[in-house]
């Protein structure tokens, strides 16, 4: 064979214990499987004392442009992704014309960047995945985004959509399944994807579910009404026959704290009662987004011009004002904003960077302003631009849902801005550093599960997110004793320590330590679909 890790202690990602052995690679694939010392090859590492476990699937990535923009893709390699998925939150980059394809361009700036002299060469899902073969890090998953189809079909208008319209959108979601994507993503708190009702929803998920994919929402509300938010994707998943996956299932905000037990107990009834159902978090208290989504939806109705024409107007600010501060926006979850929760983590103007790393209430003090003027005169001169942090977690509840049979690992990070939330370099070292070596939370082997297998089985894929001969050698090596994450909310781009090899599809990533820059990852095309 090419290679042999030797001696490994193995955690194969079905929360089963760990067990010594060897695995043989050839050809991209996990060809042998034995008692340790019972395998060679033309190489052989020396894996005593290391985990050796399936890569990583990131469930909630953000890399949609900065995949290609930066192949190399460190931020995920370095701490064992080899799989991620993308088209996340309603709003990715196909399928789309020229017009949606400017409007978003300008609109996820924020998440994704927009950078100078991109070569923009798709439009559709198929187009899309056929730009990631070209050559990237990591395998990649990719949801059909719900936001975009109706930006592209409807466009900005806070309406329902026609019978016409809807067909419309119906056929564009089965075409993107049809061309390899896993499912369907909402974006309910952005617009405009949260301009699409409940019927609407499902009226799209029956396709979705009829094509073999899932639901992969974003709510619309992680704070006041969050369990009514979270009760609605599951009456959309019964009613349409969808399996569905909560995206980055966390109750936030005051209003929540300490009731993580209400929202497993709601998905257990369902899941008791036929529902499948799974979901994906982080491991962090803070959450990331780009500023102008505190807004209230209709001050975002007619698209990014239209927004911008509204902030200059001082009486649609006033009202803007209220509604964020006093009664709560639908684009903050329905709760009154704290600005010295909200901090500035990413800007796009020089002249704006003494605000990174503050809070909108501590820059308008320094500023002798108040924090709503500020956040208004930034969103205007950032176009819209400006990304930021939510200080609205609670630890018992992150706690409390990833200990659920149903979780699964999702960063939801942004590789942008100038001080990116660390959860983008950081998720997967730090549950196996924090939540299963220091606290305790997760045995080994379980943790292992819930950042591969189960992800793997929740995207239906034949060939990964176990250890198993046959298999993909979408492998990672690390120290358990040593594996951490060094990304911090100070200087996020810091790579993981005691991760010692990555493979994808059989090749070094990450060697002895060290990234390779290879690129040996690839779409991946839901099964039955053919590239």
């Amino acid at each position: 064979m090419e290679l042999v890790l030797r001696g490994a202690h193995i955690a194969d990602g079905t929360g089963a214990p760990l067990w010594p052995g060897d695995a043989g690679i050839e050809d991209g694939r996990i060809a042998a499987l034995g008692p340790p010392g019972s395998l060679s090859a033309t190489r052989v590492i020396d894996a005593t004392g290391l985990v050796l476990a399936p890569g990583f699937i990131d469930m909630h990535s953000h890399s949609d442009l900065q995949i290609l923009a930066e192949p190399e893709h460190l931020a995920k390699v370095s701490q064992g992704v080899t799989t991620e998925v993308l088209g996340q939150d309603g709003l990715s980059y196909a399928p789309v014309n020229d017009a949606t394809l400017e409007v978003l361009r300008g609109q996820l700036a924020g998440w994704n960047d927009d950078p100078p002299g991109f070569e923009w060469s798709w439009r559709s899902v198929a187009e899309y995945l056929a730009r990631l073969d070209r050559g990237v890090a990591v395998n990649a998953a990719y949801l059909v985004p719900q936001g975009t189809v109706r930006m592209l079909t409807v466009g900005w208008e806070d309406r329902p959509a026609t019978p016409a319209e809807l067909d419309t959108m119906r056929s564009l979601v089965a075409t993107g399944l049809a061309e390899g994507a896993f499912g369907m993503s909402s974006g309910l708190t952005y617009t405009p994807s949260m301009y699409a009702g409940t019927e609407e929803l499902v009226a799209l998920c029956e396709v979705v579910g009829a094509a073999g994919g899932y639901h992969c929402p974003h709510h619309r509300s992680y704070g006041a009404g969050a369990l009514e938010a979270f009760a609605e994707m599951v009456t959309v998943s019964r009613r349409a026959g969808c399996p569905l996956h909560l995206a980055h299932a966390t109750m936030n905000f005051s209003v929540n704290k300490g009731r993580a037990p209400e929202l497993l107990a709601l998905l257990d009834e369902a899941i008791a009662g036929g529902c499948d159902i799974s979901l994906d978090t982080y491991p962090y208290l803070p959450g990331a987004t780009y500023l102008s989504a505190l807004l209230p939806s209709w001050a975002s109705e007619g698209g990014p011009e239209a927004t911008l024409d509204r902030l200059s107007d001082p009486d649609t600010r006033e009202r803007i004002r209220a509604e964020i501060e006093e009664t709560g926006s639908d684009g903050a979850h329905g709760v009154p904003i704290d600005w010295d929760g909200i901090e500035i983590n990413g800007v796009r103007r020089p002249e704006h960077a003494h605000l990174v790393g503050h809070s909108v209430a501590e820059s308008a003090r320094a500023a002798g302003t108040t924090p709503a003027e500020l956040y208004f005169e930034v969103l205007v001169a950032e176009r819209l631009g400006t990304s930021c942090l939510m200080h609205v977690g609670h630890e018992e509840n992150v706690r409390t849902i990833m200990r659920h049979p149903a979780h699964t690992g999702g960063s939801d990070g942004l590789l942008v801005g100038d001080r990116p939330h660390p959860r983008a370099w950081g998720t997967f070292p730090r549950y196996l550093a924090r939540y299963v070596r220091e606290l305790g939370v997760l045995e080994l082997a379980d943790c292992v599960a819930h950042l591969t297998g189960r992800a793997a089985t929740r995207l239906r894929l034949p060939d990964r997110g176990f250890v198993r001969e046959g298999y993909a050698a979408d492998l990672v090596l690390f120290d358990p004793d040593t594996v951490t994450d060094t990304a911090t909310f100070e200087q996020p781009r810091q790579p993981a320590e005691g991760i010692r090899y990555v493979f994808v599809n059989g090749v070094a990533a990450i060697d002895d330590g060290r990234p390779t820059g290879a690129l040996a990852g690839h779409a991946l095309r839901k099964p039955e679909t053919s590239p």
